[in-house]
């Protein structure tokens, strides 16, 4: 569990499936995760990230503000495999209600994220991935200290190759 002034990042629990289908489902989130995600689709994520945690110590973490006790988003550490281009690496990243954008969760959440991250493991480097189109999300990478490496940006291979969010922009961060 990690703390912040205004949240706790935490290893997901069945009681938070509720409040991740709403955050997966929500149209506005899908609009940057390549459509929403139904409720099958979003307790197998749920899934995979309690199996990352378990595996590696480590995953996107439900973010829960303290103020209300709700969960308010995800955020975390993943490993990204050799699928790809990136990969293999770690990557941080984060997805909020958009009821909770606005607030600077995301940059206080990705920072804690990051910081775990350098403090607990012996990466030399954890990377975010984005659209290209997606500026808020690039505005939070740049908040949080990491710096675009242009040479690194790629198609994503997953998406069709019209797809509006194919494109995509490579932060990284380096151990202090």
């Amino acid at each position: 569990m990690i703390e912040t002034g205004r949240l706790v990042l935490r290893p997901p629990t069945d009681r938070d499936r509720d409040a991740i289908a709403a955050i997966n489902g929500d149209p506005r989130v899908g609009e940057w995760l390549a459509g929403p995600m139904d409720r099958a689709g979003s307790d197998a994520f749920v899934d995979r990230m309690l199996a990352h945690q378990a595996e590696h110590g480590f995953s996107f973490w439900a973010v829960e503000a303290k103020a209300t006790g709700e969960v308010a988003g995800l955020a975390g550490l993943a490993t990204m495999g050799a699928d790809l281009p990136p990969g293999p690496c770690v990557e941080v990243g984060w997805r909020f209600s958009p009821a909770s954008w606005g607030h600077g969760y995301a940059s206080e959440a990705g920072r804690a994220a990051l910081d775990w991250g350098f403090a607990n493991r012996g990466w030399p480097e954890i990377i975010a991935i984005t659209a290209t189109i997606n500026l808020r999300s690039q505005a939070v990478m740049r908040r949080i200290g990491m710096a675009p490496d242009p040479a690194r940006d790629f198609e994503h291979p997953k998406l069709a190759a019209d797809h509006p969010l194919r494109r995509h922009v490579l932060f990284s961060a380096t151990r202090p």
